[in-house]
């Protein structure tokens, strides 16, 4: 193919095409039309399949930690209840891994990835996906959600003859990944901005550029605020009025804060090089240790139930609703019961994160919400600036994505006024957990031989 003839440069004189330019020519061209357009219509069967994928997940979750209990005669799930199902959930999963192609995804410790999975892997992410969350896994859905999306997309892509050249393979993956992540996040504003940050477009330069923008943004959000507030003047900024009173952000939230995001990247930092290390652990012998691994995290559920008198579902799970059930009522978690849920469900999420399938957004959230409570009672410190800046230094530092954690979050609280604290804790936790030793990296899974007239795609 012969280039495009030169354009004239919008300003500054030369006759290399523009990026602008080369956006319009490429918009131009009839396959990227045709990719948009499946794009456009690869949503409609991704996300229902995404959809029905979590109702089942949830189904049986509530059946295994609510409507069996509660027909052997107990109101709650017993203290030991983790132990049997995590074994059996280690067993599954390890079996999945050495047994089917893709071997179940992608192990957790290493990160989310934007990659889609093939078509061959997708019997086994949904298998491990399945055998790990209801059985109580400290992770959450949003990996499988990745890879199950990624890989109809391409299955569906190669159904409809779809272009197979390796850009567009890419495109329709990210399409349906995002198409998936958008039903547990319940808005596409947060697909959108996760799968890009994901795919690393700008790699190191883009992370250069964005986190003094950010900061910035950060400050002089607090600055603005500050003074108008001092003065008394308005500016006649677009604002919205909510009903709900929001609490101010003052000095002590902005120094808390900035001081429980560099605590709360080291200590999630630690939990990932647990998880490397446990994943090295079970690469050696995949279904002995990651069922021993799983039994592990069945323990600390357990001790945490024996200790608090609370259920071991608080650290067996992805923490949703309990963060949900812990932002509504922030008071009734007692001292002893913050710090025995972030010990327990800190060494429980890097087990997981080694040895089972799922996601890590969903428990370090939790992590995050969990610090902000415990510290909440500092001078000059409320509990809803301190739960937003540790859910968003919490989850930058296991996603090592800043702008989507800052999204997310913002997304959580459904009011804007605690950005500020948010960016700041965000920037800091991530620079944090980036100047930490990096740790050993997580093994490559193992695999079993695939045809290549199997191979839809890469690797999952």
């Amino acid at each position: 193919m012969t280039e495009p003839s030169p354009r004239p440069a919008a300003s500054g004189g030369g006759t290399q095409p523009q990026e602008a330019d080369r956006l319009r020519d490429m918009l131009r061209t009839p396959t990227y039309l045709k990719t948009l357009a499946f794009s456009a219509l690869i949503g409609i069967p991704v996300s229902l399949a995404a959809f029905w994928f979590l109702v089942g997940l949830h189904q049986l979750e509530h059946l295994m930690w609510t409507n069996v209990p509660q027909a052997l005669g107990w109101d709650a799930p017993p203290w030991w209840w983790p132990l049997p199902l995590l074994l059996v959930a280690g067993i599954l999963v390890g079996l999945v891994v050495t047994h089917l192609p893709g071997a179940g995804g992608h192990i957790p410790a290493s990160g989310l990835q934007a990659g889609g999975s093939s078509a061959a892997a997708l019997p086994g992410v949904i298998l491990a996906a399945a055998a790990s969350l209801p059985l109580g896994a400290a992770l959450g859905p949003e990996a499988p959600l990745v890879a199950l999306g990624g890989g109809l997309a391409l299955l569906f892509g190669n159904l409809a003859r779809a272009p197979a050249t390796p850009q567009n393979k890419a495109l329709l993956g990210a399409a349906g990944a995002a198409a998936a992540v958008s039903t547990i996040f319940g808005n596409p504003l947060m697909a959108a901005v996760l799968l890009m940050e994901m795919a690393g477009v700008g790699g190191p330069q883009l992370f250069a550029v964005m986190l003094p923008v950010l900061l910035s943004s950060g400050v002089g959000s607090l600055v603005f605020t500050g003074f108008g507030r001092w003065t008394g003047l308005s500016t006649g900024g677009l604002s919205l009025k909510l009903g709900d009173p929001v609490p101010r952000i003052d000095t002590g939230d902005v120094f808390w804060s900035v001081l429980m995001a560099v605590a709360i990247g080291v200590f999630v930092h630690l939990i990932l090089a647990g998880g490397r290390l446990a994943a090295v652990f079970v690469s050696m012998r995949p279904v002995v240790h990651t069922a021993v691994c799983a039994l592990a995290a069945g323990v600390c559920a357990s001790v945490y139930a024996l200790t608090t008198d609370l259920s071991p579902a608080d650290v067996a799970s992805s923490g949703q609703a309990t963060l949900t059930r812990m932002a509504a009522d922030p008071h009734a978690w007692g001292v002893g019961a913050l710090i025995a849920v972030l010990i327990c469900k800190g060494a429980a999420y890097a087990l997981c994160l080694g040895s089972l399938r799922g996601g890590p957004i969903f428990p370090s959230l939790f992590l995050g919400g969990a610090v902000g409570v415990l510290l909440a009672p500092l001078p000059g410190l409320g509990v809803v600036p301190a739960m937003a800046a540790g859910m968003a230094a919490a989850a930058t530092s296991a996603l090592r994505l800043p702008v989507s954690s800052v999204v997310l979050v913002v997304l959580l609280l459904g009011k804007t006024d605690m950005i500020p604290v948010v960016i700041l804790a965000a920037v800091v936790a991530f620079v944090t957990t980036e100047l930490l030793p990096p740790g050993r990296t997580v093994p490559p899974v193992v695999k079993p031989a695939v045809s290549p007239a199997a191979r839809v795609a890469g690797p999952a």
